[in-house]
């Protein structure tokens, strides 16, 4: 069984969209967790097909990817999919992700701007943001990766239960690496299309995920 896990805080414009294109795909698991929205995101969520969770307050994405992970440890879930509320994600992808990390049978797979040319990414963050995130992350976690902090991911059971998210904000991304090269589990990459909307966390974004990892 796959569980996708779609964290989503005040998306009632584009999680319709991201669940019917889901939905098409052929995964008919789609669980959303509302992060404390205060717009109609779950009622959206709910008429559209999916499952919903709702945090009462608004606690970070990490905090809403693991809230999602341990209603896939209690369902007996084979595989576990992070997929972004905001549409930024193709999903077709995810066929293709999911058969290649049976294929390679890998635990941890990560999706990857840079494996392929379709991303369309702001000269900024590609030239300047990112290569700088990538070696700080390797210093971090041991784990030289093409990309950072992308929210596209696919984990296996093994995965899930090694892999508990403490970090509650965007920190998790990091976290997530670090304790899978602890816990010795196999990490493969996969090229991801990703669509920007908006430019994403910025420089300010990344001090703040630095932070986090230091004071925790």
């Amino acid at each position: 069984m796959i569980l996708v896990v779609v964290p989503a805080f005040n998306e009632e414009k584009k999680i319709g969209r991201v669940i019917s294109d889901l939905l098409k795909q052929g995964f008919s698991d789609v669980l959303v967790v509302d992060d404390g929205s205060v717009d109609s995101t779950s009622q959206i969520a709910l008429d559209g097909g999916g499952k919903v969770l709702r945090h009462k307050i608004n606690r970070g994405q990490g905090a809403s990817l693991e809230t999602g992970n341990e209603y896939a440890r209690q369902n007996n879930y084979e595989f576990v999919v992070h997929f972004d509320g905001d549409g930024q994600f193709n999903p077709r992808d995810v066929i293709i992700a999911i058969e290649k990390i049976k294929k390679e049978q890998a635990d941890l797979l990560l999706g990857s701007r840079f494996l392929d040319d379709r991303s369309q990414i702001p000269f900024l963050k590609k030239k300047i943001v990112l290569p700088i995130s990538k070696i700080i992350n390797y210093f971090l976690t041991g784990v030289w990766l093409s990309d950072v902090h992308n929210g596209f991911r696919i984990l296996n059971k093994k995965a899930l239960h090694s892999l508990q998210i403490d970090q509650d904000g965007m920190a998790h991304n990091t976290e997530i690496v670090k304790k899978a090269k602890k816990n010795k589990l196999k990490i493969i990459e996969h090229p991801v299309e990703v669509i920007y909307h908006n430019y994403g966390q910025g420089v300010l974004g990344g001090f703040k995920i630095l932070w986090d990892l230091i004071i925790k």
